[in-house]
């Protein structure tokens, strides 16, 4: 996997001009209200199978949407895991791995195209190999911190004559 998208978002846009497809330029649908069919990138990573699926299905227009990284989603990460109560070498070492990601500043982490179809929402979701290093450690720092709800505790509401 690419350390970085910027030259292929390119290389997909000439692709879809030239499969006579029409380009929006908008903003991620993975929380659209459709339901999602995913396709699957880590098995099929070419982005010209997805786009010949859907120009096969008769789609006209493609959602195109590229994410930046930022050095502050490991500054946010960074704060999140302050909070948690973890052993120092733990600590240390999700630190370590935060503070290397920042050398992906500015770089495309990831590309999304994606279309409509019959009620349903089509995506093709590339992410480069360290956002989703990220990621992860982003859900698990998030996991730490969770505070449990009130009705969470075992057996809530249980009582036994025992």
């Amino acid at each position: 996997m690419r350390p970085n998208l910027d030259g292929l978002k390119t290389e997909i846009e000439h692709y879809l001009g030239d499969a006579g497809l029409a380009v929006f330029y908008g903003l991620s649908r993975g929380q659209d209200s459709l339901p999602v069919v995913a396709w699957d990138c880590r098995q099929h990573p070419d982005y010209r199978e997805f786009i010949e699926a859907a120009r096969t299905a008769g789609v006209k227009l493609i959602v195109l949407h590229q994410r930046e990284f930022s050095y502050h989603q490991v500054d946010e990460a960074l704060e999140q895991l302050a909070d948690c109560d973890l052993p120092r070498d733990e600590y240390l070492e999700f630190e370590r791995r935060l503070k290397e990601l920042r050398i992906y500043d500015g770089m495309v982490c990831s590309i999304e195209l994606s279309f409509d179809l019959a009620g349903r929402l089509f995506l093709f979701d590339l992410r480069t190999e360290w956002f989703d290093d990220l990621s992860e450690m982003v859900d698990e720092i998030q996991a730490l911190t969770a505070e449990p709800d009130d009705n969470d505790t075992p057996l809530s509401g249980y009582f036994s004559r025992n």
